[in-house]
């Protein structure tokens, strides 16, 4: 880990200190992270960063749990079952301390390319690619007007209603590393046509991430059309 990493690990787990502390006093927040309160208040109010290897337990450990936590909170199930997380998707500020933790705590290899579908996952691809210094891709499902070329992938459903994502070929070049994230992953239908348009790229895949996992089923199909980690910060049985 370089010096630049180092600094952006320390601040990563500084903003995350600062988001418990909005809800908690400062002996709670030193009884979540096992540090002490004098600490805390430090970080918290910038007058020092911690340490590297206790910005690393911040962000690997109690920041997921913390995320985690913060993130089934935000979320809803109507009487049928269907997810309302607009409270997670517009939150870019959130959605920014997401990446990191992330990143840290599922060991996605840095990708090239994020790539994911229109248009709730587009909030979460931008905080990813952010984090990584990556381009963002989306796969929508209807064709841009002006663009020529596309890589096309396609799916009839159990529903028997056809599901089809268009990119623009020249989003992916071959054997640029692509990490697939999306808001939710439920039946792993479109992480998996976003994992066949990577592959029609010649591109290798870093990671498949999804914020909510309801379920197994999603994260189970990617990890059998994939050797990449693949993992959701929060699961919902």
């Amino acid at each position: 880990m370089n010096r630049a990493e180092k600094a952006a690990l320390q601040l990563q787990a500084v903003s995350v200190l600062r988001m418990l502390k909005e809800t908690r006093t400062y002996d709670e927040l030193a009884e979540l992270t096992g540090l002490p309160a004098g600490d805390l208040n430090r970080y918290v109010n910038g007058h020092v960063l911690p340490g590297v290897e206790r910005a690393r337990e911040v962000v690997e450990g109690v920041g997921r749990d913390a995320l985690a936590d913060e993130l089934e909170a935000r979320v809803r199930f109507d009487d049928e079952g269907y997810v309302d997380n607009s409270d997670v998707v517009f939150d870019q500020s959130f959605l920014d301390l997401v990446a990191p933790v992330a990143a840290n705590t599922l060991g996605f290899e840095r990708p090239d390319v994020v790539l994911t579908a229109a248009t709730d996952g587009i909030t979460l691809g931008a905080a990813m690619a952010s984090y990584f210094g990556a381009r963002l891709a989306y796969a929508k499902k209807s064709k841009e007007t002006a663009v020529e070329d596309f890589i096309e992938s396609r799916q009839r459903l159990a529903s028997g209603i056809e599901l089809t994502y268009y990119l623009p070929a020249s989003a992916i070049d071959a054997g640029e590393r692509v990490l697939v994230v999306d808001d939710l992953i439920r039946s792993g239908e479109t992480q998996e046509l976003l994992l066949d348009i990577a592959l029609q790229a010649d591109a290798n895949i870093a990671g498949v991430f999804a914020l909510i996992a309801v379920g197994d089923e999603g994260t189970n199909r990617a990890r059998e059309l994939t050797d990449a980690p693949v993992g959701a910060l929060s699961l919902f049985e």
